[in-house]
């Protein structure tokens, strides 16, 4: 039979969605902009009509481009909510852009401006807020919600039963554990899901008379010949069968499901910064690393003179690492020792290190020699958090020794990381130093978002001026 129409329908609907979800947002900008005429009503004009319509369409845009319209169906309302709030921070400085690069910026108040953008954003929320309300009460109140059983007792099982029960608007409620194994080959479960647990003769007897019109099969990945004998015998009913495979065998970094020509594949190894997410991270670092090299520019300029009054050789030291995906760049610091070492042969800085320069100890130990690693931020090198980026010869010595080592290159490098701020700074003479540092480093990766970017920084500055383990 040909699945052709159901891959329409399928479409279809995420179309429908996709469609009303540009609606909702549309109606938050209008709202924003009416309470904004209402305060200040000498913003009623003709021109506050057309920035408003500007607004909703780069808006929409920008939301296309950073995948702000697809299915956010399961997926944490939080997640949503950051994407939509960075979707329209970019809106509002583009529209700026657009009205100073119009000399029209003068026809708008600042203060309108704020009012404008604050209540457009909360409206934008509110009726996201509002629009899973909706759905999720009349899922309940047309009786459309549907019966889920899984089939294995593990803790994989138990994470989807609790995932799916805190995403309401899914429309799925838990009937029940269904396992043919042993109580000592099964997990414990939780006094609230104890009570709720048959054999498969059961669940295919309830799936028959459409009492479980949903199914989840959450055994291991070598359990293969089980879950086609399960899924043989679940065929005798209409229920919605699905595998939910035990991925956790693998080291996984933001796996995601996508398709080839309909082909079903996952990725086990991922970048974390896509749609809104690396948009905001690249904007944070481009501004964040402008600023900063504003502030530090006497301070840099005092510190090369001070570098070529006290040794001699060049103010600054360029050395080769690796970078995003493994692609080698030349890092910038201020140099801090007598020799330039870019060889297959990099020897690690140590305490009192005798290739030290006069003040390279102290640029060292203040971390002021990282401070020209700006400029590699700034041409998007690097990343004002990640990975601290390693010598090429340190690189290709400890991927041989590290499983997973060069999985820390699936984001750019950072001028500090996660690692750096759990005392993983300085030399590391043994190699459990330096696992535990990539330890460090994939879990910043799995566990990535904007807030811990900004927790990292702000504990960097307390270790910076505690001179924690640098030399």
């Amino acid at each position: 039979m040909s699945t052709q129409p159901d891959k329409k329908a399928i479409y279809g609907l995420a179309q429908h969605a996709s469609a009303l979800l540009r609606a909702v947002d549309w109606c938050g900008i209008a709202a924003g902009l009416v309470v904004t005429i209402v305060w200040l009503p000498e913003l009623n004009s003709k021109s506050t009509a057309l920035c408003g319509l500007i607004a909703a369409i780069l808006f929409t845009a920008i939301g296309d481009l950073v995948g702000l319209y697809r299915n956010w169906r399961g997926v944490r309302f939080s997640r949503m909510a950051a994407s939509l709030i960075g979707c329209w921070l970019m809106t509002s400085l583009l529209l700026m852009a657009l009205g100073v690069w119009a000399q029209a910026a003068h026809e708008l108040s600042w203060r309108g401006v704020l009012v404008w953008q604050g209540s457009t954003l909360i409206f934008l929320l509110g009726f996201r807020v509002l629009l899973r309300w909706i759905v999720t009460w009349t899922m309940r109140w047309t009786g459309r919600t549907r019966n889920f059983a899984v089939v294995g007792v593990n803790e994989l099982g138990i994470d989807l039963v609790r995932s799916i029960q805190d995403q309401p608007e899914l429309g799925l409620t838990f009937c029940g554990f269904y396992d043919d194994r042993p109580r000592g080959r099964r997990a414990e479960l939780p006094p609230d899901m104890n009570l709720r647990l048959g054999n498969l003769d059961q669940l295919v007897e309830q799936a028959r008379r459409n009492e479980v019109p949903v199914v989840f099969i959450a055994l291991p990945m070598r359990a293969e010949q089980r879950i086609r004998e399960i899924t043989a015998r679940l065929a005798d009913s209409t229920a919605s069968v699905y595998i939910v495979p035990d991925l956790f065998v693998f080291q996984l970094m933001h796996s995601r499901w996508t398709d080839i020509q309909g082909i079903p594949i996952v990725s086990v190894y991922e970048n974390p910064f896509y749609g809104v997410d690396g948009v905001a991270k690249r904007f944070f670092d481009l501004v964040a690393a402008a600023v900063l090299l504003a502030l530090a520019a006497l301070p840099m300029t005092a510190i090369a003179v001070a570098i070529k009054l006290t040794s001699r050789g060049p103010v600054f030291f360029r050395q080769r690492r690796f970078g995003l995906d493994g692609k080698e760049f030349l890092v910038w610091k201020f140099r801090t020792m007598t020799c330039l070492e870019d060889g297959m042969d990099v020897r690690q800085a140590t305490k009192n290190d005798a290739r030290l320069t006069k003040i390279g100890g102290f640029l060292r130990s203040t971390s002021l020699d990282e401070l020209p690693q700006l400029f590699n931020v700034l041409a998007g090198q690097m990343s004002l958090v990640g990975p601290r980026p390693h010598a090429t010869a340190h690189n290709e010595f400890y991927r041989r020794q590290i499983d997973g080592y060069m999985l820390r290159h699936k984001v750019k490098p950072g001028i500090t990381g996660l690692a750096q701020v759990n005392g993983c700074r300085g030399e590391t003479e043994q190699l459990e130093h330096m696992a535990r540092r990539i330890d460090y480093d994939h879990k910043y990766i799995r566990h990535w978002s904007f807030w811990l970017d900004l927790k990292i920084l702000w504990r960097t500055v307390g270790i910076v001026l505690r001179r924690q383990n640098a030399y």
